[in-house]
């Protein structure tokens, strides 16, 4: 049976015509000709969709008038789905958005931007640095000097990644960004906790628990060469720390896994673990 008429017996229990089926295939047939992912791109488009509709919204909150428990709620969302935009450039260095490298650079070029005015290049290659030289000399997120001391680990991190060009573009751009708001007489207060700290936040997030906890070195030293341990919290507490960055070690033994299927990973190495010892 072909495709095109497997689409006209279903649809919602219902037949679906040729004409609505002569639309859908054409697009998927397109998708699979250029090896995208479809699920990746939902997942790439839904994150950045999120953030744009919570920060359009939460620009309108009159925060004078609005509970703290929510304030502090829409910080939080915000927090998290600014994360989710690093995390969506992230995997587009990987390569793993759409499986195509132009679509995955364009995607990771922009969510790069909106995360912090970030060169998606220079991302990149200190990224893949990372996982080439993991807490060495060669690896620019890792502090040689200081790598007991998480605050000075974050200041040498974050000095590293908003030296020279790269802080003159962030400063600009936030300028220009935060005055234009404010001519579209948008609240400061607002600018401030639902734009501003939310990038602050969500630095800390990710280096706590992308690079502070899984790199950092203990007294039984590391497995493998990749230098990483897994934090072991449950899926969902590991997807909202982190989007399951926790699962550190799984992201370097694979790297061309998707953030959303680090877990499922992790439980089938756990299992089989389980079964050796038993």
């Amino acid at each position: 049976m072909s495709c095109l008429n497997y689409f006209s017996k279903f649809h919602h229990g219902k037949h679906l015509s040729f004409s609505m089926a002569e639309k859908i295939i054409p697009c998927i047939e397109r998708c699979k000709s250029l090896n995208i992912s479809l699920s990746g791109l939902a997942v790439a488009v839904f994150i950045i969709f999120s953030w744009g509709a919570t920060l359009a919204v939460s620009l309108k909150i009159d925060v004078s008038h609005t509970s703290v428990v929510l304030v502090g709620f829409t910080v939080l969302l915000r927090t998290f789905l600014h994360t989710g935009l690093f995390v969506t450039a992230h995997e587009a260095i990987h390569g793993v958005i759409t499986r195509n490298r132009s679509i995955d650079d364009v995607i990771g070029s922009v969510t790069a931007i909106l995360y912090a005015f970030l060169l998606y290049q220079k991302l990149a290659k200190n990224h893949r640095l990372h996982h080439r030289f993991p807490t060495s000399e060669g690896d620019p997120d890792f502090c040689q000097d200081n790598p007991q001391n998480p605050f000075l680990w974050y200041v040498s991190f974050m000095r590293r990644y908003q030296d020279g060009k790269q802080f003159s573009i962030l400063f600009w751009g936030m300028t220009v960004v935060f005055w234009g708001l404010m001519l579209l007489h948008v609240p400061t207060e607002n600018l401030i906790l639902f734009l501003v700290l939310p990038i602050f936040l969500s630095s800390l997030q990710l280096f706590w628990f992308g690079i502070y906890l899984p790199h950092r070195p203990l007294s039984q030293g590391y497995r493998d060469r990749h230098c990483a341990r897994s934090i072991p919290y449950p899926p969902f507490w590991s997807l909202l720390s982190c989007y399951n960055f926790g699962y550190h070690w799984e992201h370097h033994q694979y790297p061309n896994l998707a953030w959303y299927q680090l877990a499922s990973v992790r439980a089938e190495n756990t299992n089989s673990f389980l079964r050796e010892v038993r």
